[in-house]
């Protein structure tokens, strides 16, 4: 029984680190000339790779944004074009091609803020996620699910039914009142057709001031003739 469970133990390892390697290949795609080797320990990055808490729900993102959490900066990684037609508000566009730009850097490697990565479901996001992670990015999430989960469960929120438990209902309270505050407009007399959000959220133009990380200062050489 003991040999079972170990086997099943290691054999979910297993498939979590392909699945790490996978999304990192593919990630590495779009880096060709990427050559740093600096940077988180192996073992440490699959361990936050499988950890849950890399990753925040709609729904916690909503209630900070909501309570406008300052310590927030969202990064969205689709196009340009996906960017321009619907946004979360204050997100600032950094496509994944991009990332390591050197005129965006501040805003992934730096310890004032919250970053939260996000493009139209995981599979980008986890990609930013792990090649920001290799060089030992702090603060990253993950949107889990992305925009496609956010307009499912926040501007579009789904009516529970009536066998469902009263937490489903307070739930669904609490994602109406925030598609609300995201601009989505309901009538009078609430009817069973869902509500689709037409506009891009208000955006402030202030933009956040992001303390980079400092880099080690190498030390000057002793000795010579």
């Amino acid at each position: 029984m003991v040999n079972r469970k170990l086997v099943k133990f290691l054999s979910f390892r297993y498939i979590i680190l392909s699945i790490v390697f996978i999304v990192l290949a593919g990630g590495l795609v779009v880096l060709p000339k990427f050559e740093k080797q600096e940077g988180i320990e192996p073992e440490k990055l699959l361990a936050d790779a499988i950890s849950p808490e890399r990753y925040i729900s709609t729904d916690v993102l909503a209630d900070r944004m909501i309570n406008q959490d300052p310590t927030l900066l969202l990064i969205d990684l689709r196009t340009a074009e996906d960017y321009n037609k619907y946004a979360l508000p204050n997100a600032i566009n950094i496509p994944i091609e991009n990332i390591f730009s050197k005129d965006y850097e501040g805003y992934l490697n730096q310890v004032e803020y919250d970053v939260v990565l996000y493009s139209n479901d995981n599979f980008k996001a986890d990609q930013a996620w792990i090649l920001c992670k290799r060089l030992d990015y702090k603060n990253l999430r993950v949107l889990k699910g992305g925009i496609n989960k956010w307009y499912s469960t926040i501007i579009n929120p789904e009516k529970p039914t009536e066998l469902m438990a009263s937490k489903a209902f307070d739930l669904y309270s609490f994602r109406k009142a925030a598609s609300m505050y995201f601009g989505v407009a309901y009538p009078q007399k609430e009817t069973e057709k869902r509500v689709v959000a037409k506009a891009k959220p208000k955006v402030t133009t202030t933009a956040k001031v992001v303390v980079p990380k400092k880099k080690k200062k190498k030390m000057p050489v002793e000795g010579g003739c």
